[in-house]
């Protein structure tokens, strides 16, 4: 039977190619049935010119109304047949296991937190976002951006959410979980991270202590914590210097290659390489802490970027990742409490 995952076709800088093109793969290759939300009658259209796509289970669910990047809070409110609150509602009512967006990340969080509604023993949602690191392994940021402003207690349930997280769809028995800081010793940081640390130890989690911004790479931690504002100038600047590498190295290899069998191999060893600094290979990050799968992706997302998001929204829901966060939290809410 298919997992169903409700995806907003009208989120995307280019939309709908990308989620029209990303459902379909999904479909095609991670066996997920897929409803596209957004007006029915141009995704009917769009769909068509697909060949194919008439045998793939890819479903249009109608929205009237979509919230584009320049809306402020009173519009989204009045949007209430939008394309994120219609997927989102789909999700509430059981009809999808979870939620796939590339629109403004602030009305998804804000519409998920309305629709969805908060898991017992959680205080705020946080996003999470994965980044490769040189042992060719998955490290875990969150928040990269639900939150810019957070206390102490609140990065104790991020760590708990990113602990059950890493183990649930990345298969870390025991994952390392690094507080996010300017220095390794205990007493380095801000007033927040050093409330935070005696939290974080008296956790039932792999708790290392105090990490750095090199450690989101080096493969020595699985989960860092960090507030939404120093989560999210993380995540830009790396995504920055990600394509900042590619781009000189893609360069250095035009200006320095010169026969063909080298070139040959070059382009092989690029490809690799592009690939595993690639974000659209991870799909998006999800919203932990609601009741339900939310997945929210760039807006400048692609065909690949779209698909993979929709496999990780399958995976969390069949990883029942919320089940794990609620039942755990629930045993825990003197441990994260100052």
């Amino acid at each position: 039977m298919h997992t169903v995952i409700a995806l907003d076709a009208m989120g995307s800088d280019k939309a709908p190619r990308p989620e029209i093109e990303g459902a379909l793969q999904a479909a095609r290759h991670h066996g997920v049935r897929v409803l596209l939300v957004g007006p029915e009658e141009q995704l009917r259209a769009d769909l068509e010119r697909y060949p194919g796509a008439r045998r793939l289970p890819v479903e249009i669910v109608h929205a009237s109304e979509v919230i584009t990047m320049e809306d402020k809070v009173d519009a989204i409110r009045g949007k209430r047949d939008s394309s994120i609150r219609v997927g989102l509602r789909l999700v509430r009512e059981g009809k999808a296991a979870g939620f796939v967006t590339a629109g403004n990340t602030g009305a998804a969080m804000a519409t998920a937190k309305v629709v969805l509604g908060a898991l017992p023993g959680v205080d705020r949602p946080a996003l999470a976002a994965a980044f490769p690191t040189a042992l060719n392994t998955a490290a875990i940021l969150l928040d990269v951006g639900a939150n810019v402003d957070c206390n102490a207690t609140n990065l104790a349930q991020f760590a708990v959410m990113g602990d059950i997280y890493c183990r649930s769809i990345f298969g870390k028995k025991h994952p390392r979980v690094g507080l996010l800081s300017i220095g390794e010793e205990e007493g380095k940081g801000n007033d927040l991270t050093r409330e935070a640390f005696p939290l974080l130890k008296r956790l039932p989690i792999n708790f290392v202590g105090n990490v750095e911004g090199r450690d989101l790479y080096n493969g020595d931690v699985d989960v860092i914590v960090a507030d939404g504002f120093v989560g999210n100038v993380a995540l830009k600047t790396s995504e920055g210097v990600a394509r900042l590498v590619r781009a000189v190295l893609k360069e250095t290899l035009k200006t320095t290659i010169t026969r063909q069998v080298g070139a040959y191999l070059s382009r092989h060893a690029f490809s690799d390489f592009k690939k595993r600094l690639d974000h659209t290979e991870y799909g998006g990050a999800p919203l932990l802490g609601i009741k339900g799968v939310c997945i929210i992706t760039h807006g400048s997302s692609n065909t690949n970027a779209i698909k993979n998001a929709v496999r990780v929204a399958a995976e969390f829901a069949e990883g029942k990742v919320n089940e794990s966060i609620e039942r755990e939290l629930a045993g825990l809410s003197v441990a994260v409490t100052p």
